[in-house]
């Protein structure tokens, strides 16, 4: 196990760029059951610093490695049952790197179906493949004629038997099934074409109905859409090589038959290049062409699922507009806009449902309900969702705080929020506990309105692919996906910190160590004995251990509470560094707390001991500096432009403001007021060469852009945020740009502000559907 241990640490060091005894040490906590958050905020000095993206890529390819490893076990098993394990096969399946590998040495010894290969041995034509591949000058129609019998009648169905068991062998060679799959790899494009009859309905792959392109280098975006095309039956998908080889022997014929040395040349040789050509054809064309279209989705998928991650993340981690009381509003036409107003603390205080539009069109009595609540509540935030219905009701907004008096305050603000997840949420059964009276759609304004206050502990009550994270999310891989995205929820949860007396059972289910059952379990013990005093309190909830509180406790905090420290990300095992460096100053906790230029004074190493190195006391250090600190920006709002309400009226060479919904490495999906998001092409996102649009923005990100061309019938726009206005002769973010196939859809945003000072803008956006919904 521990020679195991090494020979993986050793592999995985060299991918993430640490030593290997970083990486044993890492793997040898995470086996012991410690979370990535923990490890990495904690144990910096038993890895030796290692980071959370170093740490989460370390987990990944430990489950992928150790995979391989029982996959080989079962492999060498099998192989050894048959009594066809040598050393020299053993030793090549301990060198596997891939599962694809693995796979390949395996394929001639695995248990399959009866063969037409297996048939023709049966009918002894096994020595007449081995003498003409032994012996070239044989002319194999002659020596066909000895073989033939009963079961074979003639000299061709002899010849036939072989070629079977020689084409077999040659399919089977791992060796050159893999410089075969070289080659591909390197020389194959892939094409795309329409399927006859299908222009019209799938206009929108129009992009893809005669394309062709290098394999290795398809972005995942394009990958991703022509697979769709393929799975909505728009689209044929082709693995092409060497197309334009006019040779009457192709290369990858060739290349079968110098690996048994056939030269064409003797009468053996022309016959055996003949059964190259039909191996090549018939067997590993198709099997390679299957496993390059697996690669590419595979690939493809990986760094969706990447991007899906980093937008999910900047999601999550996106401005709160803080504890102030907050209005929301989930828009309807027909059915009526649904109110729900929240204190500061997210507590429900009132619900309402208002009719302004069609047919009952009750725009006074909304603005007058409305603008009660408002003084009743002392509303500071209006929540608007961004779904059905939405500019409308911003409007109506708009209208009615124009008319409200000031009263010598400042106005509410209003930002239009993303309602991804909003209905998964009003439906599950968190919600249906948290308000179990209260009616399903009403809980959806409850929901937009808290996650404008903090997108964080809201979202983290749906389940992350209901979000919406990307435009391809619903493609890819599920699993993967899942697992994916819930690493991204721990560590955004885990980085800002929980408040262990007000927190929801679902945020704290995400704090390491924690899970579900313990957060019912601290909810509760909290709800029967009051709020937790202190960290150690933890230790008094039922079913929760040392082990639990260890992986927990310093994710948790306790503000005013018995001990200063609670308040802070320094871990009750360092409170002794803590109060050693307290000590030093000669002052109590709370008074040092935020004393920068006293702390600035200290020398970290004066503090380090044998357990705890200068990275903890560092980090201490830095926490008594700035305790409890968010990482999270500051709040901030788009300002949308008035009038400007729907795709038509757009006009190129407009000059907008909206916020980014969505990153993918091609450009930036921005949402701009019009109920469709338009593109920013990597190449009109800044005066300079960006490869990857995470470079230059991120999802909440507030921005200006220029309207540089509009296609209303296939709901394409292309902004440009260069200094020129997109006049460089780069790319104007056409339809192939985005992926052909769905410009990212309307998502999050704040709107037009009122007269509230633009010191904190919009989380609007950052709240958006940051991602396209499928």
């Amino acid at each position: 196990m521990a020679s195991d241990i090494k020979r993986i640490a050793t592999i995985i060091a060299a991918e993430i760029k640490a030593r290997p005894e970083q990486a044993a040490a890492a793997i040898g906590l995470l086996d012991e059951g410690a979370t990535v958050p923990f490890v990495a905020r904690y144990r910096k000095e038993v890895t030796g610093g290692l980071d959370d993206t170093q740490l989460r890529d370390l987990a990944e390819r430990l489950v992928y490695l150790r995979e391989l490893d029982a996959r080989r076990d079962t492999i060498l098993g099998s192989i050894r049952e048959q009594g066809k394990l040598t050393e020299e096969l053993e030793t090549k399946i301990a060198g596997a790197a891939t599962k694809a590998e693995l796979e390949d040495i395996y394929l001639p010894y695995k248990p399959k179906r009866r063969t037409k290969a297996e048939i023709a041995r049966e009918r002894g034509l096994g020595p007449l493949a081995e003498a003409i591949l032994n012996n070239r000058s044989l002319v194999p129609a002659d020596v066909a004629l000895a073989y033939v019998t009963a079961e074979v009648g003639d000299a061709k169905a002899a010849l036939e038997g072989a070629r079977d068991i020689l084409s077999e062998q040659f399919a089977e060679n791992a060796d050159l099934f893999g410089k075969l799959r070289s080659y591909m790899k390197e020389r194959a494009f892939l094409r795309a074409r329409v399927v006859e009859g299908k222009q019209e309905a799938g206009a929108k792959f129009s992009d893809y109905f005669d394309h062709v392109e290098r394999w290795a280098t398809v972005p995942s975006h394009r990958a991703l859409a022509m697979l769709r095309g393929r799975n909505e039956e728009v689209l044929s998908l082709d693995i092409e090589v060497d197309a334009d080889d006019t040779s009457s022997v192709k290369p990858v014929e060739r290349m079968i038959a110098n690996a048994y040395a056939i030269a064409a040349s003797l009468p053996g040789d022309r016959w055996l290049m003949e059964v190259a050509g039909w191996t090549w054809r018939i067997k590993l064309s198709l099997h390679l062409t299957l496993d390059l279209m697996r690669d590419l989705r595979e690939r493809a998928e990986e760094e969706a699922i990447h991007v899906f991650a980093r937008n999910l993340k900047d999601l999550l981690l996106a401005a709160p507009a803080g504890s102030r009381p907050t209005m929301g509003l989930d828009p309807g036409i027909r059915t009526g806009v649904k109110v729900a107003v929240v204190d500061g603390t997210g507590k429900l205080l009132a619900t309402t449902t208002v009719y302004p539009f069609p047919p009952r069109n009750d725009v006074r009595g909304t603005q007058a309900e409305l603008a009660a609540l408002i003084r009743q509540h002392k509303v500071e935030l209006i929540s608007i969702g961004n779904g059905t219905g939405s500019r409308e009701t911003e409007k109506l907004v708009a209208d009615m705080l124009s008319d409200m008096p000031s009263d010598g305050g400042p106005k509410p603000l209003k930002v239009i929020v993303s309602e991804a997840g909003a209905s998964v949420y009003s439906a599950s059964a968190t919600a249906a506990a948290e308000f179990p009276g209260l009616d399903v759609s009403l809980r959806g304004a409850v929901s937009i309105a808290r996650r404008l206050q903090d997108p964080l502990a809201e979202l983290v009550k749906i389940e992350p692919k209901s979000i919406g994270v990307g435009q391809y999310q619903h493609d890819v891989d599920q699993y993967r996906l899942g697992r994916s995205l819930e690493a991204v929820v721990e560590d955004a949860v885990n980085a800002v910190g929980v408040d262990l007396n007000t927190a929801s059972a679902p945020l704290l289910a995400r704090v390491s160590g924690l899970g579900a059952s313990l957060a019912d379990a601290i909810v509760a013990h909290r709800d029967s004995t009051g709020p937790f005093a202190s960290r150690k309190d933890l230790l008094k909830v039922a079913r929760l251990g040392p082990r639990a509180f260890e992986q927990s406790a310093g994710f948790l905090r306790i503000a005013n509470g018995s001990e200063p420290l609670d308040a802070s990300s320094v871990h009750p095992e360092a409170y002794g560094v803590a109060k050693k460096i307290v000590a030093a100053c000669g002052r109590d906790v709370r008074s040092l707390l935020g004393d920068s230029a006293a702390l600035k004074a200290l020398d970290p190493r004066v503090f380090v001991d044998e357990r705890f190195g200068l990275p903890t006391v560092r980090d201490i250090l830095a926490e008594l500096e700035k305790p409890g600190r968010d990482p999270r920006p500051g709040f901030k709002t788009a300002t949308f432009a008035d009038g400007i309400d729907e795709i038509k009226d757009l006009k190129p060479g407009m000059l907008l403001e909206g916020t980014v919904t969505n990153v993918a490495a091609f450009g930036a999906f921005v949402d701009i007021g019009v109920h469709q998001d338009g593109l920013v092409h990597v190449s009109q996102l800044a005066d300079r060469f960006i490869k990857d649009a995470h470079e230059v923005v991120k999802a909440g990100d507030v921005v200006k852009v220029r309207v540089v061309n509009v296609d209303i019938k296939r709901k394409r726009i292309a902004l440009s945020m260069r200094r020129d206005g997109g006049e460089g002769g780069a790319s104007k973010g056409g339809p192939r740009d985005n992926g052909g196939g769905r410009p990212a859809p309307r998502g999050p945003t704040p709107q037009r502000q009122p007269e509230r000072p633009a010191q904190q803008g919009a989380f609007g956006a950052a709240l958006a559907d940051a991602l396209k919904r499928k």
